[in-house]
């Protein structure tokens, strides 16, 4: 199964979240009983506080931050793996949960089919899901992606090969490019 694979839309009970090292700096990671939920980029104090409060309003769940929890060792392995390159495509099930209608329905096709190492137009992507002329919302279902990384919005660039925006900045925009292949790695 690829990261597309879900196991429904709901929070299973509980909101189980921990706070991650990676390449890109701090992750945080939450999980339902139904499967990862959200991927958080500078996981600062701040910024952690903020994404848990968010998560108890949307899911209506209290989230609790457990480091050692069964429902993130699967996320953190994968995402361990991913940026140490031996890791290509993530097979995590998915809550999907935090995202409905259009958006929806551009990350699961940008899941699907935007494998490791290749990018996509935003255009390309909107024709992709049978709404040619909805670049910009495409580009909306981006930055309000809950899933970055392991739904890989980084692989959607401008069509004129510019990088577009990204919710996690552009130099870490750069950095996750870089890491497939897909940029050139920084020489310092």
């Amino acid at each position: 199964m690829n990261s597309n694979g879900d196991a429904g839309d709901g929070t299973g009970g509980t909101v189980e979240w921990a706070v991650v090292g990676s390449d890109i700096g701090p992750l945080l990671l939450a999980a339902t009983g139904a499967g990862l939920v959200s991927v958080v980029f500078h996981a600062c104090p701040a910024v952690r506080d903020r994404a848990v409060g968010q998560l108890r309003a949307r899911l209506g769940a209290e989230p609790v931050e457990t480091p050692g929890s069964a429902r993130l060792t699967e996320p953190i392995r994968q995402l361990a793996e991913y940026f140490a390159g031996s890791l290509r495509e993530f097979s995590l099930l998915l809550d999907w949960s935090l995202t409905s209608g259009f958006n929806r329905q551009v990350l699961r096709e940008l899941a699907a089919g935007v494998p490791y190492g290749a990018v996509v137009g935003y255009g390309d992507l909107a024709r992709r899901v049978g709404q040619p002329g909805a670049a910009q919302a495409v580009g909306t279902a981006m930055g309000s992606n809950p899933l970055p990384v392991v739904v890989p919005c980084h692989r959607v660039v401008e069509s004129d090969g510019g990088l577009g925006g990204f919710g996690g900045g552009l130099e870490t925009k750069r950095q996750l490019l870089a890491l497939e292949g897909v940029l050139p790695q920084p020489l310092f």
